[in-house]
């Protein structure tokens, strides 16, 4: 298991698409159907429950967004 459990790590992403340039993984990963995020510096990063099969924690609202819907604004 990799030191972060949240998110596929460098060499796990090149095992998955089978390139290690991030324009290669970034095309392979859309080709696969995998959905990721791009960090500030252009690589994708993957969610391991995406490959896990497990569904990601959902999001919560912010406080101030779920006040805002209760009083009708």
């Amino acid at each position: 298991r990799s030191s972060n459990p949240m998110f596929l790590t460098a060499a796990e992403l090149a095992t998955l698409t089978g390139y290690r340039q991030k324009g290669r993984q970034l095309a392979r990963l859309r080709q696969m159907g995998i959905p990721f995020w791009t960090n500030a510096a252009g690589q994708p990063v993957v969610a391991r429950a995406a490959i896990e099969g497990r569904k990601a924690p959902a999001r919560q609202s912010p406080e101030w967004a779920q006040h805002c819907s209760a009083s009708g604004y």
